[in-house]
């Protein structure tokens, strides 16, 4: 919310006199005795004529500044933005939607240009030269449902659907998926927001599979923050789990990279 404006002014007021002491006969002044003569020099001066010397004081008093009553500026109250509301009623209501989507047993009704203008890869596959011209029903292969659910409410609403329902693992499972869903269609922001949330969220029987998933879909960050996590565990702990044994098949090159930058954070 902008601060308020207001405004008020500062006007100093004077008041101002003038007084002109004139010397006739300035001549016969001179040499008078102390108290008795003016004592002054100006033989040459411009304001000495015909023996006569006027002097014009003018005194000038400053009064109390005087400050006006403050003003305050017109304001209108303005509500937040909420075109992602409208936007994710479009989505529920399905209004106008114009591509369907088939995932598992459950199918999705969407909006082609809202998907495009979201991701790229969307884009390519809605409108660009290699879809399916008349296509209705399109096939998602290899996502879960509520992920794919929880993946469209973010593309109309740019935030995370509520999943505190969610406890445990499954709250990061689903976290995971997204993550990798994420990467599948390009959208940076919702990767970096599940990179974030995994970060805040390591634990020891965790922490292995979470180290594969960020080497498999290049989370430089989140790799990193498993690798400094790892020594501050118990190893044997990580080792036992299944994660691990998940890592070392189908990652070995991370698990390399990991045991190499642990290696040079305990010679720290």
């Amino acid at each position: 919310m902008a601060p308020a404006k207001t405004a008020s002014t500062c006007t100093m007021e004077t008041a101002q006199g003038s007084h002109v002491f004139s010397i006739c006969g300035y001549s016969q002044k001179r040499g008078m005795g102390v108290g008795k003569f003016v004592r002054t020099e100006f033989e040459a001066s411009a304001y000495l004529r015909g023996d006569r010397l006027d002097i014009e004081c003018v005194v000038t008093v400053m009064k109390e500044p005087r400050v006006s009553q403050t003003k305050y500026s017109p304001k209108v109250a303005v509500p937040p933005s909420d075109i992602t509301v409208h936007l994710g009623k479009l989505l529920e209501l399905k209004e106008a939607a114009d591509v369907t989507f088939y995932v598992g047993e459950d199918t999705f009704a969407a909006h082609k240009i809202v998907l495009a203008m979201r991701s790229p890869v969307f884009k390519v596959e809605l409108f660009g030269p290699m879809r399916e011209a008349g296509a209705q029903v399109i096939p998602i292969k290899d996502m879960q449902p509520g992920v794919f659910k929880a993946l469209l409410h973010f593309i109309y609403t740019d935030s995370l659907p509520t999943i505190d329902d969610l406890v445990g693992d499954d709250r990061g499972e689903m976290i995971r998926h997204l993550l990798v869903a994420a990467d599948r269609y390009a959208m940076e922001r919702l990767k970096l927001i599940c990179e974030s949330d995994l970060c805040e969220n390591l634990d020891v029987q965790t922490v292995a599979a979470t180290l594969a998933l960020a080497d498999q879909h290049h989370c430089a960050s989140l790799k990193d923050a498993c690798i400094e996590f790892m020594p501050s565990s118990s190893m044997d702990d990580i080792v036992a789990t299944q994660g691990f044994v998940d890592l070392k098949t189908n990652c070995p090159s991370a698990l390399v990279d990991a045991f190499v930058k642990m290696s040079m954070l305990n010679k720290r």
